[in-house]
């Protein structure tokens, strides 16, 4: 049995810090919860860099919402459902599309400003929506305003208080119950931070893939933690891979936002040819899936290493409409008002997750989890472009209004007793050398194509990682590292169980959809 805790600990002999709720993340979802929970109680933030050091920060093409004339939530709810190819839960997309207008209209209410046409939202199409949707900010820099928006707020929020640097470890519980979380300090101290109510908002795991568009904060903690403690984790095959990261060896890959396509951008194949109309009715508008599939498969065609994005149709209005592409591209020396961008697929978010209901609840008392890091239902085995922002306000505004019941000043928390001193095995080499380990197995064998004998192989080498635990001192980097492999084991046990091909889950040896077989979601426990 894998060790239930990452370091020992004895509470008794611990610092500890208490607060009516505390959220882990500080992403649009963390801090949307934060500020909608502190009109009940004093809420703790931890963020384990900086505030701004989240997915939302690198957010580009914008976030989706039915607040066009044209547009409808019964509109929103079909391309959802549709994208997500049979697994949403439709009474979470039915709560996505009703209640998302009015959190947007409450996020311009809190000071972010959308670009407009006149007096209405300046809305764009992205792949697989039937409208224009999609509000964006600044041209492409979404992300970035809406997170600015909501850090000003917390920090100037008499109830919020934002603990920065701050590495969760492993969550607290007892008896199907949770009381918080055990952390590490810049300093190397351990501190328990205690709560009735806890919420999850750590994110994705992007850093599973040697290429990924997610920064390196992104390694999937909140989840990891959440296993440990027994929480149900969901649909953990479904990792969606962003068909047009900018191609650059050795570098970064920066995500090249889908509304770039939606304004009439093309993708090109290696000899120069339009390809995208032979793989799909939407063509270039298809689901991230399709065309992370298609691209992959005209590289190995033509041997090459990226396919073309070719946005010139825009011509001068391309640095206007997307200032943050442009700089970017130019900085790698590439004019895309004038010549086609380099591109190729990289892991880029995660449908599946912590299990919830929607209202955020798990099934452990007192733990709620929003966000990328949650799965409550509304991606299915596909999300639809721009509904990861929408979800982060929906489910954390409904979580703070779950929570406000759990506030309790009994002296009953400051009396929690708790130990661990399980035996540990150091690992095989350093964090450093086995997280790239994991990183080129993931995209070698757990990646956008699979098959039984790759998810076999990768099982078992991640099976030998998992036996070690970092030993004391912990670091960052081992907790992280000891967490990637975790959920590395977890997505290729939930690939290999799938056997068929649905959303962005493919496997070469069951190509098919079986709807008769796995329309259905495999949930993993630790017990398991």
């Amino acid at each position: 049995m894998y060790p239930r805790h990452l370091t020992d600990f004895d509470l008794s002999q611990m610092n500890r810090e208490y607060c009516d709720f505390l959220v882990v993340g500080s992403g649009i979802a963390g801090l949307y919860t934060a500020l909608r929970a502190s009109r009940f109680g004093r809420v703790t933030v931890l963020t384990k860099k900086k505030m701004e050091d989240s997915n939302t920060e690198h957010a580009q093409g914008g976030i989706a919402a039915a607040v066009g004339r044209e547009d409808s939530p019964r509109l929103h709810m079909e391309d959802t459902l549709t994208a997500g190819v049979g697994l949403c839960d439709e009474d979470a997309v039915r709560v996505l599309v009703n209640e998302g207008p009015t959190c947007v209209l409450e996020l311009v209410a809190l000071g972010a400003h959308f670009d407009k046409r006149g007096e209405d939202f300046a809305l764009t199409r992205e792949g697989a929506h039937s409208e224009r949707r999609i509000l964006h900010a600044r041209g492409d820099s979404t992300g970035e305003e809406i997170e600015q928006v909501l850090s000003w707020k917390a920090l100037t929020s008499s109830g919020v208080v934002i603990h920065e640097d701050i590495q969760v470890i492993d969550l607290i519980t007892r008896d199907g119950r949770c009381y918080g979380v055990i952390a590490l300090r810049p300093d190397g101290q351990k501190v328990a931070y205690l709560s009735w109510a806890t919420v999850l908002a750590t994110g994705g795991a992007g850093q599973l893939y040697k290429n990924t568009t997610n920064p390196s904060v992104a390694t999937g903690d909140g989840l990891a933690a959440a296993y440990r403690a027994g929480t149900a984790l969901a649909d953990m095959e479904f990792i969606q891979f962003h068909p047009t990261a900018l191609y650059h060896p050795g570098n970064p890959k920066f995500l090249i936002t889908e509304a770039l396509r939606g304004e009439g951008a093309v993708l090109v194949s290696p000899a120069g040819e339009r390809f995208m109309p032979r793989y799909h009715p939407r063509a270039d508008l298809a689901p991230r899936d399709v065309v992370a599939r298609a691209i992959l498969d005209e590289m190995r065609k033509a041997s090459a290493d990226h396919v073309w994005l070719d946005g010139t149709s825009l011509g001068a209005g391309f640095a206007e409409r997307f200032p943050k592409v442009y700089e970017t591209c130019r900085g790698y020396g590439v004019d895309p008002s004038v010549e086609p961008i380099p591109v190729a697929p990289a892991a880029h978010y995660m449908m599946g997750g912590i299990r919830t209901d929607i209202d955020g609840r798990t099934n452990i008392e007192g733990l709620y989890s929003c966000g990328e890091a949650a799965c409550v239902g509304v991606h299915g085995a596909n999300r639809l472009a721009s509904n990861s922002l929408l979800e982060g306000l929906v489910f954390g505004r409904r979580i703070a209004n779950s929570m406000k019941d759990h506030v309790d000043h009994s002296p009953a928390l400051r009396r929690l007793s708790l130990t661990d001193h399980e035996p540990r095995r150091p690992w095989p080499g350093t964090a450093a050398e086995v997280r790239r380990e994991v990183q080129e197995l993931m995209w070698a064998k757990v990646g956008i194509l699979r098959d039984a004998a790759g998810l076999d192989s990768a099982l078992r080498r991640l099976a030998e990682l998992a036996a070690f635990t970092w030993s004391d001192p912990l670091t960052v980097e081992a907790i992280e590292t000891a967490n990637l492999v975790t959920l590395a084991r977890l997505v290729a046990k939930a690939a290999l169980i799938r056997e068929e091909s649905r959303g962005s889950h493919y496997r070469l040896d069951f190509p098919a959809r079986d709807d008769e077989r796995w329309r259905r979601h495999n949930l993993l426990k630790r017990e398991d």
